[in-house]
């Protein structure tokens, strides 16, 4: 496993495995790496000769500058987990490799940004945008491989994809969580010891909710799940929204035929975490 930090050095080692008729499937990261990540990357590894990890702390995809800041940064400790991986190769940029010049590219993926995220993180969408084309055009992978717990996210790759004509296979990934239920994140390094043991409070809210969706409407059962997860004291939900799955509009009723997925945004202290069923 090699670790190359400029584009430069990167093009040359796809250029050769492109010459060598390898299948590169590319795993981006920012860094801080947990399993799943990992389990990422195992994906790529089954269905790809030659993989490629991104770890950059992208700077235009946080609105909240404090937020940029506390990310956590680990890169020894990234490097030593993907070692035991089918991981071989590491891309490790800085900003100024990435961005030599202000990327001043304006996106518009329509109605798929203008809700959840997009209503609280304004920017952040595009900024996603700006990051994984300008991996993709230095990677130029066959797939690339995305969690389903940023789903939003991955909509709007999805989009960004056709918008671009990009070559690329996008492959969804399973949510990977801790044995107690909590969705596997980079942030979760974020948790003080009691915010870790209620920030669980998020996902067995959400698993009930799924078994007791035949006794609420869309809306009553929207507001039993925030109700429930704002009873505790370390929580504060800041969107729950019931969603088509692939136009990410809100819901009426579950009449609709269409798949329904709920999102959820929750704060723990000043730690913003996510996650999402399927209803």
């Amino acid at each position: 496993m090699e670790v190359v930090r400029t584009i430069k050095d990167l093009s040359k080692i796809i250029d050769n495995q492109r010459v060598s008729g390898s299948k590169i499937g590319f795993v981006p990261t920012m860094g801080a790496l947990h399993q799943g990540h990992i389990s990422l990357v195992k994906r790529a590894g089954e269905e790809c000769s030659f993989v490629v990890v991104s770890i950059f702390v992208n700077p235009t995809q946080f609105n909240n500058k404090e937020d940029l800041e506390r990310y956590p940064r680990d890169l020894g400790a990234d490097v030593a987990l993907l070692e035991k991986t089918k991981c071989n190769l590491i891309f490790a940029p800085t900003a100024e490799e990435m961005y030599p010049e202000p990327d001043t590219r304006a996106f518009n993926f329509g109605d798929i940004e203008n809700v959840m995220e997009g209503v609280y993180r304004p920017g952040h969408f595009n900024g996603v945008a700006q990051i994984v084309s300008k991996l993709f055009d230095a990677v130029r992978p066959d797939n690339a491989y995305f969690g389903l717990k940023d789903f939003q996210q991955l909509a709007i790759i999805k989009k960004m994809v056709n918008m671009m004509n990009y070559p690329i296979t996008i492959v969804p990934c399973a949510i990977v969580r801790e044995a107690d239920g909590l969705a596997m994140s980079s942030r979760n390094k974020l948790l003080s010891k009691e915010q870790r043991e209620n920030a669980t409070v998020i996902s067995k809210t959400l698993f009930d909710a799924v078994k007791l969706k035949d006794n609420y409407d869309v809306e009553s059962l929207k507001k039993w799940v925030t109700e429930t997860i704002n009873n505790n004291p370390y929580l504060d939900t800041e969107y729950f929204e019931i969603v088509n799955d692939t136009t990410l509009q809100p819901i009426n009723n579950w009449d609709e035929k269409v798949n329904k997925i709920g999102c959820i945004a929750v704060h723990c202290g000043k730690v913003r975490l996510i996650d999402n069923v399927m209803f």
